[in-house]
């Protein structure tokens, strides 16, 4: 009999590919990446003070904040946006790289992992405006100024807005591999059912472990931030079976506001880093496809990568044309949406440093 969580499973999974969705209803899968936390020479690992902290942010709802400190306190503080779905701890080892330059803040945003989930209403809003008056909240409370915001895939949307809204307080700006613009792309429901990714059995949600197992087979470079992000992201019951603890409304109202959210890159006044992730082959879109497997679904999924890559290549150019004088563009092939940024975190933060963000 199939477990009882699982339709909740499957709907987020739609949601969570929805929400880099293009035309066809291209999947760009929770791809692992082999990041650890890499020692830099600008400051011993061990130097790193991380705290977690829960931050009232509005009536009834406060955030799960992490914050990583150097003691470089002359360096900029980056704050981390995390994509739809994830949580802080997806920037557990690319935040303790930026914060041996100065200072690092990664935010849990209402609704998902140790962060409070109210269901949405009147009152409780998951909107992008919403969600940045969120991130200054937590500035304040923090006492943080000026920073370096930083936001994957559709976070992006809260990158650009809060440049717009509160200028004095950016100095520079990362996209993450995030689209120009979601209200130009319409979800289709047209999945090649031969490439869907597998939705977990009543065994694989029988216990965290069983839970992270059947995550680390379907992600062919599972980290240790990804291990984290999914812990900070599961509900255990009393029998020690799991669910995701995000409630199925809250992810739909998300997930349907942020389709609804135009960017306004005309507000963005300072320089802004692009960092595009495309995939190279199957592997880095269906990972869960076995090696084995037949041809015709092996070429199946490469015609999905080709097609992904002919509509985000130039979704990339529009954003970077629309930055401001002085904003740089990178672009990371063969490469994953989700995990990039952990498995070439090396290359990210030379970047970063190019930028001459002070």
């Amino acid at each position: 009999m199939p477990s009882p969580s699982l339709p909740s499973f499957a709907h987020r999974r739609h949601l969570l590919r929805a929400a880099t969705a293009v035309p066809a209803a291209l999947l760009l899968a929770a791809c692992g990446g082999g990041g650890s936390d890499r020692p830099d020479p600008l400051a011993p690992p061990s130097s790193i003070r991380v705290t977690d902290r829960h931050v009232s942010v509005a009536p009834g709802v406060s955030l799960h904040v992490r914050d990583w400190q150097s003691g470089r306190l002359a360096g900029p503080t980056f704050v981390l946006l995390p994509g739809f779905g994830a949580s802080a701890a997806h920037f557990n080892s690319l935040a303790r790289a930026l914060a041996q330059r100065g200072r690092a803040v990664a935010i849990s945003c209402r609704g998902f992992g140790r962060s409070d989930k109210p269901l949405p209403d009147d009152t409780h809003r998951y909107d992008t405006g919403t969600l940045v008056d969120d991130v200054h909240a937590v500035l304040q409370a923090l006492g943080v100024d000026r920073i370096v915001l930083g936001g994957h895939s559709m976070a992006g949307n809260q990158v650009t807005l809060f440049a717009g809204r509160y200028p004095e307080r950016v100095r520079g700006l990362v996209y993450l591999d995030t689209n120009f613009d979601y209200t130009t792309v319409s979800p289709d429901d047209s999945d090649d059912p031969a490439l869907a990714e597998p939705s977990p059995t009543e065994a694989d949600t029988a216990s965290v472990a069983a839970m992270i197992a059947f995550n680390r087979r379907l992600n062919r470079n599972w980290s240790a931030p990804m291990e984290a992000d999914l812990v900070d992201k599961l509900e255990v019951k009393a029998d020690g079976s799991v669910g995701f603890n995000t409630p199925d409304a809250v992810a739909a109202a998300m997930y349907v506001a942020g389709r609804q959210f135009s960017p306004d890159y005309k507000a963005v006044r300072v320089p802004a880093l692009l960092l595009t992730a495309l995939p190279g082959d199957w592997r880095d879109m269906c990972s869960w496809l076995a090696t084995d497997g037949d041809a015709r679904t092996k070429e199946a999924a490469n015609a999905a990568v080709r097609l992904f890559n002919s509509v985000r290549a130039p979704d990339a150019d529009r954003l970077f044309a629309a930055l401001p004088a002085g904003s740089q563009r990178a672009l990371f092939q063969p490469a994953t949406h989700v995990d990039f940024f952990i498995e070439r975190e090396a290359e990210v933060l030379r970047l970063v440093d190019g930028m001459g963000w002070r």
